[in-house]
């Protein structure tokens, strides 16, 4: 049964940094602060809707979740806790900085049916993390993963890709090293520069150069398949496509299908394997692929189709359940 959220997002009030990708001095006033008889109207209708609550968790978004003053904080827990429960929602989902967790605070989210705790963790450099104004380190981000697993809480982690500072090599080293840590899930932000922002700023005054799209594009779908195969759910790849974004952005890596740009390339690399150990490509190749990612292996577009017949190879490519997720097995 698919998982689903009802999110609900809390502005960055409770943000102690003004990192360099955001731009909270103008948006947080005109975002909407909740509170707790607005969380409990939203629970409320989304309980009658919603078809399977018990795959379900109510999710606290937008900022740092445990950096809000406390009695904030729980206000809006103890709306969203009368929902969780038999008969009602899985659980609570939250996310925050690193550097806002400690044994007090978990113990706290515990007690009001927590459930997954989603940490901001961007890079896993300490330079890159320094030079974008994150204000924790590495080992902060190590410590709460520790913390949080040892309470039982599911772990989530957040990577922003193409941050400034960053090099593909940084990339790839803060990819391993997330799975090293072995959270439960992953979420990939692909840098979107806004206005009113010091990133925006460094790229105005060309001391922020930052990689191509399309390695962008490539680091995010070499990460996607790696997560992936080692047992870690990746849940989003690329920013959700808003009015917002498209407006304030001066540069970045945006693209409102992103994660399938992503997609598509794993699974032309991975046909691109599969015809080279062939030897020669052959005029026409069928490849099998998990009936649910047939419209992802064609590629955005019939992308992947147009690439390989322009290399001389007609595919053609089919469901079969039996393959894996983003696999593909060439049929001889």
């Amino acid at each position: 049964m698919k998982h689903s959220n009802i999110s609900i997002f809390v502005p960055h009030v409770g943000c102690p940094h003004m990192c360099s990708f955001c731009d909270q001095r103008t948006i947080s006033g005109a975002q909407h602060l909740p509170d707790g008889k607005e969380v409990r109207e939203i629970c409320e209708k989304a309980l009658s809707e919603v078809s399977s609550p018990e795959n379900t968790e109510i999710a606290f978004f937008g900022g740092s979740f445990t950096a809000i003053s406390r009695d904030y904080m729980t206000e809006l827990l103890e709306a969203a806790h009368e929902f969780v429960g038999e008969g009602r929602f899985k659980g609570i989902r939250c996310s925050t900085r690193p550097d806002c967790i400690d044994f007090e605070i978990l113990q706290l989210l515990k007690e009001y049916g927590v459930t997954a705790i989603e940490l901001g963790a961007q890079s896993l450099d300490d330079e890159v993390l320094k030079l974008n104004e994150r204000g924790h380190t590495v080992q902060d981000v190590e410590d709460a993963c520790e913390l949080i697993r040892a309470f039982g809480f599911e772990l989530g982690l957040q990577m922003m890709i193409g941050l400034f500072g960053s090099t593909p090599e940084k990339e790839w080293a803060t990819i391993q090293r997330i799975i090293a840590l072995r959270p439960d899930t992953v979420r990939i932000y692909p840098v979107v520069i806004l206005k009113n922002t010091r990133l925006g700023e460094l790229l105005l005054s060309g001391e922020y150069k930052p990689f191509s799209f399309d390695k962008a594009v490539e680091t995010a779908a070499s990460a996607m398949a790696l997560f992936e195969e080692s047992g870690i759910k990746v849940i989003k790849c690329g920013l959700h496509a808003s009015e917002f974004v498209e407006h304030d952005m001066v540069g970045g890596f945006y693209h409102p299908a992103f994660r399938e740009l992503c997609e598509a390339l794993i699974y032309r690399h991975n046909m691109e394997f599969e015809l080279k150990s062939e030897g020669a490509f052959p005029k026409t190749a069928v490849f099998s692929v998990n009936t649910t990612c047939i419209s992802k292996a064609v590629g955005q577009k019939k992308s992947n189709i147009i690439y390989f017949k322009e290399l001389g190879t007609d595919v053609k490519i089919i469901g079969d359940d039996s393959v894996p997720k983003y696999r593909c097995m060439l049929r001889r």
